[in-house]
């Protein structure tokens, strides 16, 4: 087989390798727990339109969250854990 098939096959084995979240030559790979909003949203006591008017996010992410359609970014993953934790604290900062 010729380098450039053998190059195209590794390609190929790496990126199937990134797509299941598996490491790859000289990549790392972070993985992080992803909150769970409606138990978050619900724990609060929160309709989605009041959490995400409270917390400052936009309603239709809130319901792409809930609804699986999409998964928080890490920034978003780490403010969701804050608010939590602290959600008193968040809504104060948030407010001013």
């Amino acid at each position: 087989m010729s380098k450039l098939g053998k190059d195209l096959i590794a390609g190929m084995n790496e990126a199937v390798a990134y797509m299941e979240g598996r490491p790859t030559r000289g990549t790392r790979v972070h993985v992080f727990a992803t909150p769970d909003v409606k138990k978050i949203r619900k724990t609060l006591k929160m309709s989605q339109s009041e959490f995400a008017r409270t917390f400052c996010i936009p309603l239709n992410t809130v319901q792409n969250w809930e609804q699986g359609l999409r998964r928080p970014d890490a920034p978003a993953a780490a403010y969701l854990r804050v608010i939590a934790r602290h959600p008193k604290t968040v809504r104060n900062v948030v407010a001013q």
